[in-house]
């Protein structure tokens, strides 16, 4: 455990890199199933993708900072936005595993946002559709949203500890060094 923490101290901006590159390729597997494969995203999974869009963004602006203070900043904001992708993800998840009685494949998400409201399109997007609880793709008995979940857990977790490592309170420090 001190190798691990001794490596977030010294290089946080490397671990940043390192996620931002896991994350594009993430998302470039994401691209390979939909126009190769042939898989089309649900809403859901396109919430997914934007928030791990958020995620390589974030992580890729803080491999360009050097200031303890910016990695604690952007280690909360990975970790926020990893939280919601886990909460999406989750959702999808347990609506594979347990599908609603009743399927409504209704339009997908860009159809939602032109046709109703945004206060509107919040929730029917949550709710989930008929194609948001179809499993097409499994590698080792996940399916994609389960794989996705482990990997915005993963980010989270690491995000939150360099943002811990790096707040001063990780060694006891009345002052940290963020000042």
């Amino acid at each position: 455990m001190t190798v691990l923490f001794n490596l977030l101290d010294a290089h946080p901006r490397r671990i940043y890199g390192l996620i931002a590159m896991v994350v594009a390729c993430l998302l470039a597997f994401g691209m390979y199933l939909q126009h190769v494969v042939g898989l089309e995203p649900c809403p859901m999974c396109i919430v997914q993708r934007y928030a791990f869009v958020l995620v390589a963004l974030l992580a890729a602006f803080a491999t360009t900072r050097s200031s303890p203070r910016a990695w604690l900043g952007f280690g909360i904001l990975i970790f926020l936005a990893s939280g919601f992708g886990a909460f999406v993800a989750a959702r999808q998840s347990y609506l594979q595993w347990y599908p609603p009685e009743v399927f409504t494949c209704g339009r997908d998400l860009y159809g939602m946002i032109e046709s109703f409201p945004l206060q509107r399109v919040i929730p029917m997007v949550f709710k989930g559709s008929g194609d948001c609880t179809a499993v097409d793709w499994t590698f080792l008995g996940g399916s994609i949203a389960n794989w996705s979940f482990l990997c915005f857990c993963d980010v989270a977790i690491t995000g939150a500890l360099i943002a811990w490592r790096h707040s001063g309170l990780a060694r006891g420090d009345s002052q940290s060094d963020l000042t």
